[in-house]
């Protein structure tokens, strides 16, 4: 059975970017199915990483700079 857990990300964005990639490396899911799991919007996501510079690689499964 799955569980989707609502989490808070950290405000800054720099951080929640380490996060991010850090969970899509050790849990092995893909942005999409960590939102889902998390209960997280994807596109809140990337445009928060897109103020930063930074864009999500499908190939790579992380956030990437631009």
């Amino acid at each position: 059975m799955c569980y989707n857990i609502a989490m808070d990300l950290p405000e800054d964005n720099f951080i929640a970017l380490s996060f991010i990639n850090t969970k899509l490396r050790d849990e092995g899911l893909s942005l999409s199915d960590f939102c889902d799991e998390y209960d997280l919007s994807f596109d809140d996501i990337c445009g928060r990483m897109a103020e930063i510079g930074y864009a999500y690689d499908e190939k790579a499964n992380s956030f990437l700079r631009k």
